[in-house]
Formats: C-alpha cells, sequence, structure tokens
C-alpha cells in the first residue's frame, strides 16, 4: 500500500478536495479495472474522456480521483485533486506508486522512426549474452530474461511501464533496453522516468496522423534527449540531417556514429550479401550475421551504447558477430526453387526503400523482386501513395494489398495508394483486397531465384479489420506457400 500524499510527490496539483491521507491499494486510468482503495486518474484521450467516468468510478471503491476539472457534483467521501494535465500527473503518480523502479536499474530508451525495435533487441541480446540480466520493452514483445509477455503498444502507458519495471527490478535485472514511441514522449508515458541513456536512430515520414507535422513530430522526439539528464548519454546518427539537432540542447553527454564520417563510433561496410555484413567497425574488421545497410547502422549504435555503458570492445564486438535480428526485421526464407522470401515490417515509404534498396543490391541480376504492400487503416493517408510509388520503383513487381484497414475500406486505402502513381509504375502493379490471396498470388509469379518481400506487417500474429483482430502471419503464410511449391 501507498499513501496518496506520497504518491502525489512532484505532481503538480492546483487544488485538492478532501484528505490526502489514505492508504492507496492501485493506480487506474480504465474506470472498469477500479476498485476498492483505487485512485483513479481521468485521462482525456483521442476517443474516450475518463472524466465522464468519475461517478462510476466512485460506485466501483475509487477512494480518490485525479482529474482536470473538477465535477458538478462531489462527493464528500471522495478526495479529488485538480491538475493541469492528467497525463503527466498519471506518470509522475506511477513512478511514486511502484517506488522509482527506473533509478535502480539501467534504463536505455531508443527512438526514431525506423530501427528501434531492432537496436533494443540487439542491445537485450547483446548484455545477456555478456552475462548480464536483462529487461525489454519493445513492438514486438516485452522479456524479463526468458519469460516473454506479449507487446500491445511500442510504448506502454505509464502504469504498466512502471509496473514491468518493477518487476525487471524484482527479477535482479541490471538493464532494460525500451523502445520510446514519439506517442509515449507525447503522452508523458515516460514523464519520471531517469534514463541512464538515449539513442536516436533516424527520422522520417510517420505518425503524421497523429502529430498533423513533421516538425511537431522532429520536436517531440527531440524532447527525449532534453529531458535526459547530466549523469546520462546520448547516442545519435551523425549521417541523418536531424542527428545533431536531436541533441542540440540536451544535458547528456553526446556521441555519434556513422558510415559516411569521421566519428567517434565509426563503420564501413566491406560486403554486404546474404550471408551478412562484413565491417570496419573503429578499424575493427568484423562479420556479422544481419544484412543490409540499414543494420550496419543499427549495429554501430548497439556497439556505441555498449562502449558507454563501459563494457569490453572486443568481448561486445565478439558477442554481436553471433546475434540475430528481431522477429519480422528482414526475415527471410529459402523455398523450393530457391525462391526467397523476405518479411519485414517496414512500414513508411523510408524504411520500405531501405529494404528493397538492399534487396537491389543483393541481387545477382537476373531475379526478379515481387513486392507484396499495404497500408494501415486509421493512420497518416498521406504516406498512401509515397509507399506505392517507393515499391514500384524498386520492385519488378508490385501486390498492392491490405494491412490492418481497422475501421476502413481496403478498397479506399488501395485507392489512397494509387493515387498520383507515374505510367511506369501503374505497367508494374495490381490490386488484391485480401493479403493471404495476394501472397499467393506473389508466390505463383515468382520463378527459381526470384524475390518475394511481404511488406508492413512483420513480427505482428493478426489483421486487425473493424476492431476485431484475425489470427494473420506473413511468415507463416509466406513459409507454406513457398515450400509447397514444386
Amino acid at each position: 500500500m501507498n499513501n496518496l500524499q506520497d504518491i502525489l510527490y512532484k505532481v503538480h496539483i492546483k487544488q485538492v478536495i478532501g484528505t490526502t491521507q489514505l492508504n492507496v491499494k492501485n493506480v487506474q486510468i480504465d474506470s472498469r479495472c477500479v476498485s476498492n482503495g483505487s485512485v483513479f486518474i481521468a485521462i482525456k484521450g483521442d476517443k474516450t474522456d475518463g472524466h465522464h467516468f468519475i461517478e462510476q468510478v466512485i460506485q466501483n471503491g475509487a477512494i480518490a480521483v485525479i482529474c482536470q476539472t473538477i465535477p458538478e457534483r462531489i462527493d464528500p467521501n471522495i478526495t479529488y485533486v485538480l491538475v493541469e494535465n492528467t497525463h503527466e500527473a498519471l506518470a509522475v503518480l506511477a513512478t511514486n506508486f511502484y517506488n522509482n523502479p527506473s533509478k535502480k536499474i539501467n534504463l536505455i530508451g531508443v527512438t526514431g522512426t525506423n530501427g528501434k525495435t531492432t537496436i533494443a533487441t540487439l542491445l537485450f541480446k547483446l548484455f545477456t549474452q555478456l552475462g548480464y540480466k536483462c529487461g525489454l520493452i519493445s513492438t514486438v514483445q516485452n522479456q524479463i530474461e526468458n519469460k516473454i509477455s506479449p507487446s500491445t503498444h511500442t510504448t506502454p502507458d505509464a502504469i504498466k511501464l512502471n509496473e514491468l519495471l518493477k518487476q525487471m527490478v524484482e527479477e535482479n535485472c541490471t538493464h532494460v533496453f525500451m523502445e520510446v514511441s514519439s506517442h509515449a514522449i507525447h503522452q508523458h508515458r515516460i514523464t519520471g522516468l531517469e534514463f541512464k541513456g538515449g539513442i536516436f536512430s533516424n527520422i522520417t515520414h510517420d505518425h503524421l496522423d497523429y502529430h498533423k507535422t513533421f516538425d511537431e513530430y522532429i520536436k517531440v522526439k527531440k524532447k527525449f534527449f532534453d529531458d535526459l539528464p547530466s549523469n546520462a548519454f546520448a547516442i545519435s546518427n551523425a549521417d541523418d540531417k536531424r542527428g545533431a539537432v536531436m541533441l542540440q540542447n540536451t544535458k547528456a553527454s553526446k556521441h555519434f556514429y556513422s558510415l559516411k564520417s569521421i566519428e567517434e563510433f565509426k563503420g564501413k561496410i566491406l560486403d554486404n550479401a546474404l550471408t551478412g555484413l562484413q565491417m570496419l567497425v573503429n578499424d575493427k574488421e568484423v562479420h556479422f550475421r544481419l544484412i543490409g545497410e540499414f543494420n550496419a547502422y543499427n549495429l554501430l549504435a548497439v556497439y556505441a551504447t555498449a562502449i558507454c555503458l563501459n563494457e569490453n570492445k572486443e568481448k561486445v564486438l565478439t558477442a554481436l558477430s553471433m546475434l540475430t535480428g528481431a522477429e519480422g526485421r528482414f526475415d527471410y526464407i529459402i523455398g523450393n526453387q530457391l525462391i526467397i522470401g523476405i518479411v519485414d515490417y517496414a512500414h513508411t515509404p523510408d524504411a520500405l526503400e531501405n529494404v528493397l534498396t538492399t534487396i537491389n543490391k543483393l541481387r545477382k541480376g537476373h531475379e526478379q523482386i515481387i513486392t507484396v504492400v499495404g497500408c494501415g487503416g486509421d493512420r497518416d493517408k498521406t504516406k498512401r501513395p509515397l509507399m506505392a510509388q517507393t515499391a514500384c520503383d524498386l520492385s519488378d513487381k508490385v501486390i498492392l494489398t491490405s494491412d490492418n484497414p481497422r475501421t476502413e475500406s481496403p478498397e479506399q486505402i488501395l485507392k489512397d495508394m494509387e493515387v498520383g502513381l507515374n505510367t511506369a509504375a501503374k505497367r508494374k502493379y495490381i490490386t488484391i483486397t485480401d493479403r493471404r490471396e495476394a501472397i499467393a498470388t506473389a508466390v505463383n509469379m515468382a520463378k527459381g531465384e526470384d524475390i518475394i518481400l511481404v511488406a508492413g506487417k512483420g513480427h505482428e500474429k493478426y489483421q486487425e479489420i473493424n476492431q476485431i483482430k484475425y489470427p494473420f502471419d506473413d511468415k507463416e503464410i509466406l513459409n507454406n506457400l513457398l515450400n509447397k511449391q514444386q
């Protein structure tokens, strides 16, 4: 149990009605989870407003309500705490309620548009290999040592996040690697956490459905580094044109990695093949199992982080050379007739370009590249034609199909993707709304040694249609179809 007065420490309070000398059993933002002894934080979300459920949570046993507007009807037995921003208050309350778990571990945050999952996963695998007990919080899964739980968001809400960090502390984890999404920064999910280090991968066109402008998206990402303490480190990609800007105002020590210029952590690709990357890392030649230039950047970011955490350079490079990447990130299958299938999470124009550019560099010349790609519903519509154009520019054949249409019409999403395609592109693509059928068609089109890319969903094991998640696994479907081919 925690005392309400204690867990309100550092919350920006405007007014209190009632006593703060209360024993708190739990902190909740979902009215359905409220029980006797709960504190309820009324969050104003995009679709629902927690303030509408205040009377209901009181009936369910809430003893205190944190809100941005005091309700008209005041219950004399309930404590009301008025705050400026309930998102921010929630994060501070959760941090206090779970006894500041982030202060007891080396918490490393990874942000950027592409590469977050791979960097966080590689760090988890690397430090586990180096003998540490580690935690992972990622888009693919949350993990405490060998215990894996599915992930619903890139970065969980502040309550789940602090609860997860507390479990990791109790399991004696020394290092935790987490993806930090722009939504999490903007919605204060990470407010109150103490990071030992932060990593910036890159920034490209994404989430403009939420952030509205690219400038706002950049500012939100930058805020993560602005808020790092002076005893932390900040690592950035010097080859991204906003890499230096990200660290402009940070109090943390600054470090940069690059493939194109002389930086503290410098890499050079010597060979890029389906067998992996041969690289120079600060003049040390190493072979890695990962493929492609984008993974060369991810590996440099991981190496830089390990050195900033005072690990031995030789041991780090030896361990890194043995690691594989994250599920659904350039995951490839070799099927019958030596047809190669690749499943990748690429769901932004830049990520798709990176993957297709890598495939083009790996092919010998005679193989076709057949790309199956769609765009998610209820998300940034401006990237839809860019995704289609990128696929057509860098592939021999393209099948435009459904991704997670969510509450939108799949046919309308496909029409949005087709807008503005040039004449050359129009000769290359067909549209097939059903994703399974689209993948099967790509396999039927393929001849020996052709390469099929299925992009957009990666590790996901479902397809979301009208708020229902149906089982759907790109890799499983592609693998089954490729290995049935005669």
